[in-house]
Parts: C-alpha cells; structure tokens; sequence
C-alpha cells in the first residue's frame, strides 16, 4: 500500500495551546471599545470571531514552524502554561467588558449599562469558535485529500499548494454561490414585499402638486414604501408658518419609485416630467436627493431646508433599490450610481437652460449611500462653465469617490474626523459642533458640505485597519470617541466592520443616526436661507427635539 505524503489529524483532535493562547489574547481585545455601543450576543459574536481568526493564524504559524523542522518543546509544561494564561486572560477581559462598554455609553450621553452580559458573551462566543472551528478541520481536510490525490502526478510540495488552492475555491464556491445566493434571495423578497405593501390606513394624497395624486405622471402604486412616507411627509405650509410666524409655501416633493417605470432613463425622465408639471422649477431652491438603498429620504435631512426656505422648494428623488445600503451596495452597486447620473443629467440640462436670473438655486443632497451616489453623480467636466451652488453630503461612505481625496489632502495639523480643506472656499466639513464658519476665504459660486459623525464606522471604517492604525484614532479624538479605543491588529479591523453593520443602532447625533439640528447648521452653510436668524433656528431646534429627530 502507498504511504500518503500528508495526514490529517482526526477531527476532534486536541487544540492547539499556542493557538488558544493567542486567540484568547484576541477575545479580549475584541471586548475593548469600539465606536458602537454592543449588546452582549452581538459582542460575544465579534470576540468569537477574532478569537477564532486569530487561532487560525497562529496554527498556521505553528504548522510553518514544524515544517521547516525548526525545534518545538517536547515537554507538555509549556502548553498547560499556555492554556491557564488565556483562561486568565478571558476570564479578566469578562470581567472589563462591562466598564469598556460604558466608556462608549458616557461619551454618546447614554445611560450605563449594569452589566454587559459577560455569560451571554462567554457562551455566544463559544458557539462562534466551534462552528468556525469545525469549518476550518473541514477546509483542512479537504486540503489533505486533495493534496494526497496530486500527489500522484506532481511533487509533494506542489501538491501542497494544489490542495490548499482548490480547497479554498471549493469552500468559497459553496459560501459565496450557493449560501449567500439563498440568504441574497431571501432578504431581496423579503425587502421587495415590504416596499410592495400600502398599509390600509395610507391614501393616496389629492393634492395635484404631489407625486402619486391624480393628477401625478407618477402612480401611487409604484412610488413604493419609502416614496409613498416621503411625498405625504411633514412639513406642510400651515406648520412652517405655525413654527416660524412667517408666510409660507408648499414645499414641492417629486419621487419616482423603482416600480413606475421599467428602465433607468424612464424613470428619470419621468422624474423631470413630474418636476415641470408641479412648477418646481419656479421655486427658489431646487435639491436633487438621492436617496438611500431602501429609496429612503431621512426626513431630518430635508424638514430643516423646507422650513428655513419657508416652503419655497422643490426637491426630487429616485429610488434606485429597495435592499438597505449595504446589501444594495454588495448586490447591484451600479444601479445607484446609475441612476443618480440620469437623474442629474436630466435635471441639469433643463436648468441650465432657464434664465440664470430667473432660475431656481440648484443643489444635490444625498445621506449615506445616497451621497455616494450623488458625488458619483457629478461630471466635474460637465459643470464647470455653469456649476450648481452646491452639495451637502451626509455621513458619506469611506468608499466614496471625493471624501477620501478631500480628506487625506487636508490641512496639515487638522484631524482627520474634522479636516479642514485649503481655504474652505469650496469645501468644509462639519460635526456635532458646527464648524462651517472656520476658513480663511469666503465661500466661492459653489459650496461643498460634509457632515460627518467621529464615531460613524459607515464614514470611518478603513480596511487598511487589519495592519495599520486609521488616521481618525490619533489625537485629538471627536467628542463621540472613546479614549479606551486602541489599535490592535486585525481585531480593530473586526470591531470596525462590526460597527459598520451596527452604525445605525446609537442615539440620534451619533454614529449614522444624524440629528436635524445638524442637518439644518449644514443647509444654512451651504444656502445662506432667508429664516436663519438666532430666534427662527433656536424655534427650528426646539421642534426638532418635540418630534424625536
């Protein structure tokens, strides 16, 4: 009989010490703070997958060690040693976790937690490392008897190397194409029934200046959930006037669901269709806002531009998915950019066409992806002899197109969570503290704003995180920062994903949930608006703070 060249060790053979140690070092650490506030399954899940990538490391480092024939000790004493180490490790960064996560309750002015759960983290944690675990004695004996099989025909270490590569495509084959395909198709029913769904108590409006009337271009039907909650949105001419003691219009809203109409450019025309049809043209202010995965328009975002322009305002917005941000940007990332581009092509070409004296201020707004989007949606080349007078971008994605350029050319000396750019006479970024004033020139024909949280993971998260420190963690760090949050390797980038998926889960004026007040600092920078005065916006803020936003 053939000797095979290489053998596994069975599948519920003992750990190794070294990797236990080293993956208890990274439980720990993935229980220090982060940028979001976690509950204990959720914190438990992150400390279990660092432990276990962590493990899988070192094991690699130990099954290299051992093959270049380099000594190991024979003696068990150092393993045992290993092994009660990082039980003391875990068991004293249990103990901690509680303590690291109230460091991030107090600076978002949250209520301490009594205790993280350190059993909940303990035991989510576990199921976390056995099942990746068992996945990696899977991958590791596939490696072996696809090794063993080109053994025959190639040299040993080259069939090593065989195995390894097409147990790797055989793994990612059935993760990425037969379960995130099934998961991929269940959320996008799931998501696609919940835009289809009018709840019973929900009319179309009669209004014929609002999309889905009827007398809209655009049907109530297709506008979808979210455009369905936008066109009917407050505020409404009587409550501006109510809030502010000044006369009022009826702020213009034209959206344009997935579902009234089959392609891109037809939903875009239509759009512009519907535009001209309610005289948004004739407004003083006019915003093309692209929405966000789900076709969602925050209505913090745009309630403090339409009181601060008393109602004079027409916006328009069209959704381009039905998939939250995230899944819309894995599953069909061009359909946002896409349609933003049709939409402000459309848009712009007619504009520019008026009298420039007549013409209404244009501008582009986007939250989230949406402000990706709409950055994508600006061709530089195309705007400059006749520019809008602005955007106002909102907690935009680290893959956005101009933030990271703008960011890492900053002023020398400026944080990167609040950079300031050049002069400030085109660009400038603002927080949680209104900095929109702080430039050395005035404002040029076109103003740029960028409001952005220091604790959002949705603008902050950088993939270079698993080697090096993110610029935003020197110092001095944003308010909503916390001062326990360290760099450590390849666990930082692991806090930070997890931070990325959970930005929206803080208080109002944290991570990606962003207050109307800070909207409404934004739209004053970028349109200088008529009702800006001490008295009208301390009111503006008191009514943002009745309605929760």
């Amino acid at each position: 009989m053939t000797t095979k060249p290489f053998t596994d060790l069975p599948f519920f053979a003992r750990p190794s010490a070294l990797g236990i140690l080293f993956g208890a070092l990274a439980f720990t650490a993935a229980l220090t703070p982060s940028l979001i506030p976690r509950t204990g399954p959720l914190q438990g899940a992150v400390a279990g997958a660092a432990f276990a990538l962590v493990y899988a490391l070192a094991v690699a480092v130990v099954v290299l060690w051992r093959w270049l024939g380099l000594p190991v000790p024979r003696s068990p004493w150092p393993g045992r040693a290993a092994l009660a180490v990082a039980a003391a490790v875990m068991a004293w960064g249990l103990s901690q976790a509680t303590g690291w996560q109230n460091q991030i309750h107090a600076v978002m002015g949250m209520e301490p937690v009594e205790t993280a759960r350190p059993l909940i983290i303990a035991a989510t944690s576990l199921v976390v490392v056995l099942v990746l675990m068992a996945i990696g004695r899977l991958f590791r004996r596939a490696a072996v008897i696809l090794a063993n099989w080109a053994a025959r025909f190639v040299p040993v270490r080259v069939a090593m190397v065989l195995g390894i590569l097409v147990a790797s495509v055989l793994f990612w084959s059935i993760g990425s194409g037969v379960l995130m395909d099934g998961a991929l198709t269940a959320m996008d029913n799931t998501y696609r029934r919940i835009d289809a769904l009018i709840p019973a108590d929900v009319a179309p409006p009669t209004d014929p200046l609002k999309s889905g009337s009827p007398e809209s271009l655009v049907g109530w039907q297709g506008l979808g959930a979210q455009g369905r909650n936008r066109v009917v949105a407050f505020p409404d001419a009587a409550t501006i006037e109510q809030v502010t003691g000044q006369p009022a219009m009826e702020p213009l809203r034209v959206y344009v669901g997935l579902n009234n109409a089959e392609e891109v450019d037809e939903r875009a025309d239509l759009a512009l269709a519907e535009l001209i049809r309610i005289g948004g043209f004739d407004r003083k202010l006019l915003v093309i806002a692209t929405p966000t995965g789900t076709g969602w328009i925050d209505p913090a975002s745009m309630t403090p531009l339409e009181f601060l322009w008393g109602g004079d305002i027409a916006s328009v917005s069209v959704q381009y998915s039905y998939l939250p941000s995230w899944l819309s940007l894995i599953v069909q990332p061009e359909y946002g950019e896409e349609t933003a581009r049709a939409v402000f092509r459309r848009v712009y070409d007619h504009w520019r066409k008026l009298p420039k004296d007549s013409r209404p201020r244009l501008y582009l707004h986007g939250l989230s992806l949406g402000s990706l989007n709409s950055d994508l949606s600006l061709d530089i080349f195309d705007i400059v002899g006749d520019p809008p007078q602005g955007a106002f971008w909102v907690g935009p994605p680290f893959a956005s197109r101009l933030w990271p350029e703008i960011t890492a050319a900053r002023n020398a000396g400026t944080p990167a969570w609040s950079p300031e750019f050049r002069d400030g006479s085109l660009v400038r970024f603002t927080t949680q503290t209104d900095t929109t004033e702080v430039a050395t020139a005035p404002w040029g024909d076109m103003r740029i704003v960028y409001l952005q949280y220091p604790s959002d993971a949705i603008v902050f998260f950088e993939p270079d995180s698993v080697y090096r420190a993110p610029d935003w963690m020197a110092k001095p760090r944003g308010p909503d920062v916390s001062p326990g949050l360290n760099w450590i390797p390849v666990v930082t980038f692991l806090q930070l994903l997890t931070d990325m998926m959970t930005a929206t889960l803080t208080p109002t004026g944290h991570g990606h949930v962003y207050a109307a007040r800070h909207y409404m600092e934004g739209w004053v920078a970028v349109t200088s608006p008529p009702l800006a005065d001490a008295a009208t916006l301390e009111k503006l803020r008191a009514w943002f703070a009745e309605q929760g936003i």
